[in-house]
């Protein structure tokens, strides 16, 4: 037997009974001849709570304290679940993203894994020790500061770690049964899928899909680590995300993977753009230079009359001060006119490798939203997914349509939310 990454979620960990529950099935993995490396986030909304009682003592806390703060979440789980586990029996030592040598840039509340170097890991692994790891954490190369990874960070951690120790596989715990073709908290009628490639689940991680992190995925195509999506709450198989179907999965591939959704992004409209080589490439600069990310883009076409345009673009919510403010100061700079915000979006996904076969799929999503009235405010394609930004409020019934409409609806009501937000 080889050596497994499993990460548990906030919800598998939410209360002692839940350690407990997770504990018994890390024990398990240890009785069936595995070598055991575990990734634990913060226990249920410990994160959240830390984050609200920062903003009780200061409305901008500096980067560096707020670090050191959050990653306490993960160091008190990590080390209850050592106790758990020792209880039981078996031998456990519990490391800090640092201890277990996760290596990051100095971008602190978002940092990116530059290296691991899992020493300490493997000897405690070679010691028949469990090895319990704090996840969404780690230690910057040139400073040393304490760092997190951002929201999600625990999936990239692990799978870091399944590359870095060679692992034959990184199981990913959460509270639903595996990658489902669509939310199942809005679509109680979606399908578990028991194969989907890389490709497909970086757009729907990218799309929305909250069960796994854009980062996450992006990290196991590089190194080909297979993820296992899986309820720690069910002994159920999954949703086995590969390169390929393994040899037991005959899995034919299909049109369509999923319907994702997103109601975390802001829309701004930069409006009365001189529409001239340069324009546009001064306000992304901006933004770059903010390190602010964004989703989609549109250019009105110019108007005769002004020579001006519109150009709109999607961000994360969370970035959307930021991003008015760098914009304000360059305004003088750009020339644009004004701006406009709007927060009450949101953005709707068709992923599916099949669809560059297959015709008709373009107009039969557009054909979906329009018999559920809802109206499309931006349009965004790749090979192999469809975006659509639209009211926030119609984001529900928008996703119940098109995932009808595409036969992706279940027979029955198999899709089972155990607690949690899905995280």
């Amino acid at each position: 037997m080889g050596l497994v990454v499993q990460k548990y979620g906030g919800s598998s960990v939410a209360d002692a009974e839940g350690i407990k529950r997770v504990a018994k099935r890390i024990v398990e993995a240890k009785k069936n001849g595995h070598q055991v490396v575990v990734v634990v986030s913060a226990m249920g909304d410990t994160t959240d709570e830390l984050i609200d009682l920062a903003e009780q003592v200061s409305p901008m806390p500096t980067g560096r304290e707020f670090d050191m703060l959050l990653t306490a979440g993960e160091r008190i789980s990590m080390a209850l679940l050592a106790m758990a586990i020792k209880n039981l029996g078996h031998k456990a030592q519990s490391f800090t993203g640092s201890q277990a040598g996760v290596i990051t840039d100095s971008v602190h509340n978002k940092a990116r894994i530059i290296d691991v170097t899992p020493g300490r890991i493997r000897t405690a692994l070679d010691e028949g020790n469990i090895a319990i790891v704090a996840g969404f954490q780690g230690v910057s190369q040139d400073k040393k500061d304490i760092t997190t990874l951002g929201r999600g960070g625990s999936d990239t951690t692990a799978v870091a770690l399944a590359a870095a120790l060679d692992a034959e596989v990184c199981e990913i715990y959460t509270d639903v049964d595996g990658v489902f073709t669509a939310d199942p908290r809005v679509v109680k009628k979606a399908k578990k899928i028991d194969w989907i490639s890389f490709e497909d689940m970086l757009e729907l991680a990218a799309s929305g899909s909250k069960v796994l992190l854009h980062r996450c995925v992006e990290y196991a195509r590089r190194y080909n680590i297979p993820i296992h999506v899986r309820s720690s709450f069910s002994g159920l198989q999954g949703t086995w995300v590969s390169n390929e179907p393994r040899g037991d999965q005959q899995v034919e591939h299909a049109i369509i993977s999923g319907v994702a959704h997103d109601v975390s992004e802001a829309k701004i409209t930069v409006v009365g753009v001189p529409d001239k080589p340069g324009e546009a490439a001064a306000i992304f600069r901006t933004i770059a230079n903010a390190e602010i990310n964004i989703d989609m883009v549109v250019q009105n076409v110019s108007a005769a009359s002004t020579g001006l345009t519109d150009i709109s673009f999607t961000l994360p919510k969370a970035e959307g001060r930021k991003a008015i403010d760098a914009l304000e100061r360059a305004k003088a700079t750009i020339g644009f006119e004004s701006l406009r915000y709007d927060d009450q979006i949101a953005k709707i996904s068709l992923v599916g490798a099949g669809m560059k076969t297959n015709p008709g799929v373009t107009a039969g999503f557009f054909e979906a939203l329009s018999d559920a009235g809802v109206n499309i405010e931006l349009i965004s394609t790749s090979e192999i997914r469809i975006s659509v930004v639209t009211r926030a409020d119609d984001v529900n019934e928008a996703v119940r349509a098109v995932h009808t409409a595409f036969g992706l609806d279940s027979d029955s009501d198999e899709a089972v939310v155990y607690g949690g937000t899905g995280r």
